[in-house]
């Protein structure tokens, strides 16, 4: 598995390293994560937290959450 700070790194790119925003998106996915949303990568929450779930689905493109200022 990729190193964390890469990952963070990539997803950094999608919000235009906005590190508000990205915090922001990954919050609300993990929430989402928690309350029993699949995860979109193949992991699980016995394994890891819902925020690196979270993080890893949006280095990868797998979603896109578009939020407001």
């Amino acid at each position: 598995m990729e190193r964390l700070e890469k990952v963070a790194s990539r997803a950094l790119e999608k919000y235009k390293f906005d590190r508000y925003l990205l915090s922001m998106a990954v919050g609300k996915r993990a929430k989402e994560i928690t309350n029993g949303a699949t995860p979109l990568v193949d992991m699980s929450l016995k394994d890891s937290k819902a925020t690196d779930i979270a993080l890893y689905e949006i280095a990868e493109g797998k979603i896109e959450i578009h939020l407001e200022k």
